[in-house]
């Protein structure tokens, strides 16, 4: 049973921000009471912390903070506890890093939502799919130059982008398998495959108010 005092994440296991507010906690090993949610029941509690009504949602200090933005998470761990280094790029600066993830999600991620979902934009999928896939090249160049986006080990970067690139593939895997992108096909198949997306990407039955969430992260198998 997770300690009551510990931050409460309202995460939902297949949501691309929640997933990267995951990783970057299983990184940080910050530990937390996750509260796994449905989309089409958000839970009361989940509310009164943060009425925009999206995951995440972590909740600090029994309520008198509440970070309601992915990467504001993923900071909030990171600068907390970074064994790993991702607050510290090989190549650039922090800066740097948050330049890229904020392309990612006001070009990249439109597009992405137009590709998946052509038939809320008529005769938009093959031009979103085109334009991603110009994002998609620049991610290709950069790890021509080191195997992750900012050098060597892993940053922010590489896990606040994994989700959408992972998602934008899995439209039409078969398309994606067959781009001319040998060095991004294996940059998410080594993070699909590791030991800290299988940690953040454990199922777990919706939680019910009234009842403690999930202790978070999950210990290494």
């Amino acid at each position: 049973m997770p300690d009551s005092a510990l931050p409460v994440l309202y995460s939902f296991r297949r949501c691309p921000y929640a997933m990267r507010a995951r990783l970057a906690l299983v990184a940080s090993a910050q530990p937390c009471e996750l509260r796994e949610i449905e989309l089409k029941r958000k839970p009361a509690e989940m509310l009164a912390a943060s009425p925009k009504g999206t995951v995440p949602v972590l909740v600090l200090d029994g309520g008198t903070a509440v970070l309601e933005q992915s990467l504001d998470v993923m900071l909030w761990a990171l600068r907390r506890n970074d064994p790993l280094g991702w607050l510290a790029p090989e190549r650039g600066t922090v800066d740097d890093l948050l330049a890229l993830v904020a392309t990612c999600d006001n070009d990249f991620k439109p597009l992405l939502d137009r590709y998946k979902y052509p038939a809320r934009h008529p005769a938009s999928e093959g031009s979103a799919r085109d334009e991603g896939g110009r994002f998609l090249q620049g991610l290709e160049d950069r790890l021509a130059m080191s195997a992750q986006l900012a050098g060597a080990h892993a940053t922010l970067a590489d896990a606040a982008l994994m989700p959408f690139v992972r998602q934008f593939a899995m439209v039409d895997m078969a398309w994606f398998d067959g781009q001319p992108w040998p060095r991004l096909q294996a940059w998410l198949a080594g993070w699909i495959g590791s030991e800290m997306f299988a940690r953040a990407m454990v199922k777990h039955a919706p939680w019910q108010a009234g009842t403690p969430g999930v202790s978070f992260p999950p210990l290494p198998a």
